[in-house]
């Protein structure tokens, strides 16, 4: 383990993160150059991909989004209308008028299920995952951080990320859940309320900075007797990005979207459809959940596809305030109909921004984009015009990472409720993903690889 002084006491991972170093403290040079830094001729197991699972917690409607069953009787049936798409025969749900003419360019499977009618954080975390966030495996073969530029393998995206003045983080369980491994492996969390975005932002007077960088130069009075291992070269690669890091290199550039131009900003705007007081008709509302959600949504898919172009492997973008897709029709929750009004539109434009975006930067083989939610919800609706939980079927939408476009995976019953054909859970979900971001053969020839990581990777995968 590597351990920092400041000449007077230990320095915690914890400061060493309020200083931008982004963990260095308390970790192993395993987690953090990972297992290809440590051992350079052997294989690598990294696919050199990403992946953006973008979490709709409250459990979005299937029916309301890309299964939406126009021949099932009202009160089943998609409410709002149902449109064609850009793949013959294939309707979506009226509330995603964009994604369905790309259509072409997604694979959406109808007959997915999470198992889970409760609101937690599944599939993100879960008896799936290990309980742990999928990102945590990734980050546990490719290191903690990028060896050449301090830039975080995992990340954890809330909305204060890109809006300091929207309501505070709410995930429902631990998003940064490491499951088997060392805390160290957590996923990287940016944003007002947490140390990391502030760090980025280093305001501080120019003799603090240097005296921090004096605990970076600390580092040369280690044993150079651990030479002989082959370690020292290992820690110059730390001290590297380290240093980085503290002069506000890609972590601080790829979370800052003023760097963008204005064409791709206008192109991920969802500003419009922040619906000021409207919605305050119901708990969620009042406090400002549904506005945050539709006003920062595309600016996350902007930031994350920011970060993986510098590096970062999986980013989580934990976007639903308090299940803001969890549409009841009740005191806390509005109806379906409302409800989509809220999110879905917002949403709908956030992700064919998105695909768009990859698409003219040649990086729909690079990034593979994940949709969805903790559930599904009712096949019925109940009397006040909502949908309740359900845990046998949700809906998912899967994009780029070099998959196959323009699929339809999978069928669902009559009426929307189970699947009938090629049915796929949580674990074959996380399969998939996995497979994006590692090779399962090379990381076969690394003989301390995790074996946790292998019986993740045994189940077949959706794509």
């Amino acid at each position: 383990m590597l351990t920092l002084f400041d000449g007077q006491q230990p320095v915690s991972r914890r400061e060493l993160l309020r200083v931008g170093t982004l963990g260095l403290g308390g970790l192993s040079l395993s987690s953090l150059l990972g297992i290809k830094a440590l051992a350079k001729g052997q294989p690598n197991p990294l696919t050199g991909k990403s992946v953006i699972f973008l979490f709709q917690q409250g459990g979005p409607s299937q029916h309301e989004t890309f299964d939406p069953k126009p021949d099932a009787p009202s009160g089943v049936r998609s409410v709002g209308d149902v449109i064609p798409t850009s793949l013959p025969g294939v309707r979506y749900s009226g509330w995603l008028p964009r994604l369905a003419k790309l259509a072409h360019k997604v694979t959406v499977v109808r007959s997915f299920y999470t198992g889970n009618s409760g609101h937690n954080i599944q599939p993100i975390v879960s008896d799936s995952s290990k309980q742990a966030n999928i990102g945590v495996h990734y980050a546990r073969v490719a290191g903690v951080t990028r060896a050449s530029s301090g830039m975080p393998t995992n990340m954890v995206l809330f909305p204060r990320s890109v809006d300091p003045q929207v309501p505070g983080p709410e995930a429902r369980g631990n998003i940064s859940a490491t499951g088997p491994y060392s805390k160290g492996y957590a996923p990287f969390i940016p944003g007002k309320g947490g140390q990391l975005q502030d760090d980025m932002n280093l305001a501080m007077p120019r003799e603090r900075f240097f005296e921090r960088r004096k605990l970076l130069a600390g580092l040369d009075s280690l044993n150079r007797a651990i030479d002989a291992n082959g370690v020292v070269s290992a820690l110059d690669e730390i001290q590297q990005q380290a240093a980085e890091v503290l002069l506000g290199g890609g972590v601080s550039s790829a979370l800052d979207l003023s760097q963008e131009n204005a064409r791709t900003l206008a192109l991920y705007d969802t500003s419009r459809y922040v619906g000021g007081k409207q919605w305050n008709s119901v708990t969620r509302g009042t406090k400002g959940y549904y506005n945050a959600q539709a006003g920062t949504i595309g600016k996350l898919l902007l930031q994350a596809r920011r970060l993986c172009e510098a590096g970062c492997g999986y980013v989580t973008i934990h976007a639903s305030y308090a299940g803001v897709w969890d549409m009841h029709a009740d005191q806390n929750n509005l109806n379906m109909r409302d409800g989509m009004k809220a999110v879905g539109y917002s949403f709908d434009h956030a992700v064919a921004a998105f695909i768009e975006d990859c698409e003219a930067r040649g990086l729909s083989d690079k990034i593979m984009l994940v949709c969805c939610g903790e559930m599904g919800r009712t096949p019925k609706l109940n009397e006040r015009g909502g949908r309740d939980h359900w845990a046998r079927l949700a809906p998912l939408m899967i994009y780029g990472g070099g998959i196959d476009r323009g699929q339809v995976i999978g069928k669902s019953d009559r009426l929307g409720g189970e699947p009938v054909t090629d049915a796929y859970s949580s674990k074959h979900l996380i399969s998939s993903i996995l497979r994006t971001v590692i090779n399962p053969g090379q990381l076969r020839l690394i003989p301390d690889a995790p074996k946790e990581i292998f019986e993740l990777l045994d189940h077949p995968p959706i794509v």
